[in-house]
């Protein structure tokens, strides 16, 4: 079974971080309407929902895959790279305990969920203004025992390494080459974004569907051409926080 953690919007959305986007004043009220359709679509693509409430503690708690690290056999709980995020893999760690036995990055180290890419036993890890050298070498100690290599990405101009990139399947990364160092990705087909659409390379493969925001139809085509089937979802409210569709949900197989 296909399990999607999600957590629901936080009523101080409009105090998260950014890093790269102008900030804009965000619809709360809207932001959760395209979150709740962005669960309904993954639903709909057979997920099943594991939603939590908000935390306003923690404006940015809605990009849950920040928190944490899962792949089949343990479940990582970072350390995030902004002061603001620091409490929420603790706040997540009940949850995910129950599905995975749980291990944590300690300080010095930083680590965002969304600078990390899985491609089966491969992990790559963006460098990153969120991601440290620190946690990048803590997460491949902790996932050494299980076969796990894990590889550094240098990431430029963009906030993590899944906004730059992401891995559709079948052998194929979706990249916005400017963004970062694609060499570690060898023998991987390169999808590049549309040069008007520069933040589509997050793509989020659920069931062999490829989730995507709605304001990127011209890399929703070349996704098409390359013979994926593709959903698209308007998360514009999320956006304008420097979300996408990979950073909303913890995909887990139980």
């Amino acid at each position: 079974m296909l399990l999607a953690i999600t957590r629901g919007v936080s009523a101080t959305l409009n105090e998260g971080q950014l890093t790269y986007k102008p900030r804009e004043p965000i619809d709360i009220e809207l932001a959760r309407l395209q979150h709740r359709g962005y669960e309904e679509t993954l639903e709909s693509l057979g997920a099943t929902i594991v939603h939590l409430p908000p935390r306003d503690e923690f404006p940015d708690a809605v990009f849950v895959e920040d928190a944490a690290v899962v792949v089949d056999e343990v479940a990582v709980i970072t350390t995030p790279g902004a002061p603001s995020r620091a409490a929420e893999g603790e706040a997540l760690a009940d949850t995910i305990a129950r599905y995975r036995p749980v291990v944590r990055l300690t300080p010095p180290a930083t680590l965002d969920g969304g600078d990390v890419i899985r491609i089966g036993t491969s992990l790559f890890v963006g460098l990153s203004t969120r991601t440290n050298a620190a946690g990048i070498d803590q997460l491949r100690a902790l996932l050494a025992p299980f076969g796990y290599s894990v590889t550094p990405v240098a990431v430029r101009g963009a906030l993590h390494l899944k906004t730059a990139a992401t891995y559709a399947g079948r052998d194929t990364l979706l990249a916005n080459p400017a963004w970062a160092d694609l060499s570690a990705f060898k023998g991987l087909r390169i999808v590049n974004v549309p040069a008007q659409e520069p933040w589509g390379a997050s793509v989020l493969d659920v069931n062999g569907t490829l989730v995507l925001p709605a304001s990127f139809p011209a890399t929703r085509s070349e996704l098409e051409r390359a013979g994926f089937q593709c959903r698209a979802v308007d998360l514009s409210e999320l956006q304008k926080a420097e979300g996408g569709p990979t950073c909303l949900s913890i995909l887990l197989n139980t």
